[in-house]
């Protein structure tokens, strides 16, 4: 069930990018190079939640000259004693350019289980071009060219620039499709925009958070329809703090549990109202 955890924090930082309103370009950084951001992930079924593995996403600044860009690496994995029953160790690699926020690279190599996929997709913005590598357990490396249309990102790209969104510029249950890669293939989802709670969090502190439900698509893990609710901070940093959905069988929850090198301060609630 480790799989399904890892896959929950991705699929709900990534559907926190469908507020992007086609624009392709956001100048405004919210994060700075040396963030670190840590969760935790957990399963429930019937009344025992079990924390089963975590999260983290780091931030660095390469100053490349004329064309600085944000290097992104996310690692997953589930605790040594969950090892036994499923073992993950995924890792994530992403490069944008500063200035446009296009994304440059994108690198996947993950092992789930004994399953390992390994993709690789360079972007040419300037020729519409996307070139892919892509190979897992199953299947040996196969290389293609894709069409590169519109507003297009990886997972990693779409998770850092959705933190730069001006999220006041929604409306409660306005719906924003995106259109990302993943595996190979395109998607286009979108997320409902429900508004602003007070939110507390697993270490005891509550925040002042925008809350989004999200479309997921049917199919091994998921029911379909509007089962994930995401929390993200309302300053400056807009984190996500904590995320849930139900599945087939059980639900599942993702937890913020550390942070280092914001760029703002993180605001909770009694703090703001001092």
């Amino acid at each position: 069930m480790i799989k399904t955890l890892i896959l929950l924090l991705y699929t709900c930082f990534l559907l926190l990018s469908l507020s992007s309103k086609a624009q392709c370009v956001n100048t405004e950084h919210v994060f700075q190079g040396g963030e670190l951001l840590k969760y935790e992930v957990a399963y429930n079924w019937g009344f025992i939640w079990v924390d089963a593995g975590e999260v983290s996403f780091k931030t660095e600044w390469k100053n490349s000259g004329y064309n600085p860009s944000y290097y992104f690496e996310s690692y997953g994995t589930s605790y040594r004693f969950y090892d036994l029953l499923f073992k993950v160790r995924d890792r994530f690699q992403s490069e944008v350019e500063a200035k446009s926020f296009r994304p440059k690279w994108f690198i996947r190599n993950t092992s789930e289980g004994g399953y390992e996929v390994n993709n690789r997709y360079d972007f040419d913005f300037e020729n519409q071009i996307l070139y892919s590598k892509t190979a897992n357990s199953e299947k040996q490396l196969s290389e293609d060219t894709l069409s590169l249309t519109g507003c297009t990102y990886d997972v990693l790209s779409a998770i850092y620039y959705a933190r730069n969104i001006n999220f006041t510029n929604y409306s409660i249950g306005d719906t924003i499709p995106i259109k990302f890669i993943i595996d190979g293939e395109f998607y286009e989802l979108y997320i409902r925009y429900i508004g602003r709670e007070n939110k507390k969090n697993r270490n005891g502190k509550t925040y002042d958070c925008i809350k989004f439900s999200a479309l997921l698509v049917e199919g091994t893990i998921f029911k379909g329809g509007e089962d994930l609710i995401v929390w993200v901070t309302a300053d400056n940093n807009k984190i996500p703090i904590m995320a849930e959905a139900r599945i087939l069988i059980g639900s599942i929850k993702a937890y913020l549990t550390s942070y280092e090198n914001l760029k703002y301060s993180i605001i909770e609630v009694s703090e703001k109202n001092k």
